[in-house]
């Protein structure tokens, strides 16, 4: 029987980065990896999470030192790109949210099979033991002493021990599902999605000369796309392989079996979408793939022991493909377990760290769930959507953001300073969320043919550039109260547009005194 002193089960993005991580910091600690799928893995490999945001595609490319691979073998996304096109004759005809330039801090668009690759390979160079083909027939927790897997490679079966046990086993959920630890989050979407072996330009869909102005750069395709409308929203993005990627994400007002197979999602995108559905029918026969999963989000009741176990990615939990936060969570998770893993190889006792670091982990967990949940009845509406996307980018940015880049997710002291603040942003992003919801009920529909530039926005555009803004501790909580000021501002503002489309907007949780901006932080109401 072979021991090591941690083992991963499962090969991809979580578990590969989590080995390099673990590398890095514990270059003495002997990891393996279990994967069960052979390498190396096909271009356009068939994963959902091909789209970072700003936490992810840090942790890559700085935590992990990815930069190189991303720059040469990944494609740079040109942000978010947002068309309320439900049913339009064309995209340049609608209201488009998005960012006329390239914003400072980069995201990255991620074919998983050349990225997954490459991890294994780099993860073998650094002595890493990536073993593969190797299906796991079952794990055995230990209270004390080493934990077993049990593991099937090429016909023979096998036991590994190990001190740590760290499962990253995606969407099969080994150990979610062994510790019955699955729960349901309240956040109830579907999702289809395929791949084509063709580029979807979505700059060729119009040759409107004023439209095209509006971007500094015909890269719109590079954009992870996004189609808009009541109940749903489909996603459009590109692949450096050449592949494009397609989804469909939906609430319950348009049910999985209307999307579940190739033909039916292409006669809903003719019904939806109808550009999309007409470039699609072109391309059918490059079509390399198609899935479809019921209730794509869930939450977790435990996520990190003291035991010496813990869940990475889709192991543990998922919250929605909008905004692309997967990959956040598999940063912001790996962060964790490393610490974790670091303090117990160096004696200390982890059972206080442990439940602080679950408690911190689950408290962004919620937070960025109230981004989703109940909320897709709005994504079709073009005056109340932009302003929830700034919303939710501003306390992104603002708030979980910080704590990222500067390298304080595991600092309790500075979290202890500021939990006034952070405690005081958590209910009043729930209370803006309940807000727009309200608001949005009593919109009058309005999507005049426009370019909302995020770029334009120079408060907006210089909290994005700040993020990685070397800090000291007296530096990060200035800037933390500022945005927390800035939030409240931009919630009165929020509510400000709310009342004057007659809703009674009185949001309880504001900072005593705050009032909307002088000058105004959304953009003017569409006339």
């Amino acid at each position: 029987m072979n021991h090591t002193d941690a083992v991963i089960v499962g090969g991809g993005l979580a578990g590969l980065t989590l080995a390099l991580q673990l590398r890095a910091r514990l270059p003495a600690l002997a990891i393996t990896v279990l994967e069960r799928d052979a390498h190396p893995a096909p271009e356009a490999a068939h994963k959902v999470g091909e789209s970072t945001v700003e936490i992810g595609a840090h942790y890559l490319d700085t935590v992990l030192g990815l930069d190189a691979h991303l720059r040469e073998r990944q494609l740079r996304k040109f942000g978010f790109r947002f068309f309320f096109s439900e049913n339009a004759a064309g995209v340049d005809a609608v209201t488009e949210l998005g960012a006329s330039r390239y914003l400072h801090t980069p995201g990255y668009q991620l074919d998983r099979g050349i990225l997954e690759n490459f991890l294994g390979e780099r993860a073998r160079a650094q002595g890493v033991s990536f073993v593969t083909g190797a299906v796991v027939r079952g794990i055995q927790l230990a209270e004390n002493g080493a934990h077993s897997v049990r593991f099937e490679q090429h016909g023979r079966e096998h036991e590994l021990t190990a001190d740590w046990l760290v499962d990253a086993s995606g969407r099969a959920g080994l150990l979610r599902r062994q510790l019955n630890l699955q729960t349901d989050n309240g956040h109830h979407a579907n999702a289809a999605w395929f791949r084509l072996a063709s580029r979807i330009d979505i700059d060729d869909w119009s040759q409107d000369a004023t439209w095209h102005a509006r971007c500094d750069y015909r890269e719109r395709w590079l954009s992870t796309n996004h189609l808009v409308g009541p109940g749903y929203w489909v996603w459009l993005i590109p692949l450096s392989s050449g592949s494009h990627s397609v989804g469909i994400v939906a609430d319950e007002t348009h049910p999985l079996r209307e999307y579940n197979s190739f033909e039916r999602a292409l006669e809903w995108l003719h019904r939806h979408q109808p550009q999309l559905a007409r470039v699609v029918d072109a391309k059918r026969d490059t079509l390399q793939d198609f899935i479809a999963l019921r209730r794509i989000s869930y939450g977790c009741k435990r996520v990190f022991s003291a035991r010496r176990w813990a869940l990475t990615g889709e192991a543990g939990l998922f919250l929605d493909p909008f905004y692309s936060p997967g990959t956040d969570f598999i940063a912001i998770g790996n962060t964790y377990i490393t610490e974790l893993i670091a303090r117990e190889r160096a004696g200390e006792s982890i059972e206080m760290h442990a439940h602080i670091y679950e408690q911190i982990f689950f408290s962004f967990y919620d937070s960025t769930l109230a981004l989703y949940r109940d909320q897709y009845p709005m994504f079709g509406d073009a005056e109340v959507m932009p302003a929830k996307v700034i919303w939710d980018y501003t306390y992104y940015w603002g708030i979980l953001c910080q704590f990222f880049f500067q390298r304080r997710l595991t600092d309790i002291a500075a979290l202890s300073r500021l939990k006034r603040e952070l405690t005081a942003v958590q209910a009043l992003n729930l209370e803006v969320q309940a807000l727009l919801r309200a608001w949005s009920h009593a919109a009058r529909p309005q999507n005049p043919a426009r370019m909302l530039d995020q770029a334009a926005l120079p408060w907006f555009a210089e909290l994005n550039r700040g993020l990685a803004d070397p800090l000291d501790d007296a530096a990060f909580d200035a800037r933390m109260r500022r945005n927390a000021a800035l939030l409240h501002e931009l919630a009165a503002e929020i509510a400000a547009r709310a009342r004057a489309a007659g809703v009674n907007a009185q949001v309880e949780n504001l900072a005593p005194g705050s009032a909307p901006s002088p000058e105004p932080l959304l953009f003017k109401p569409a006339t």
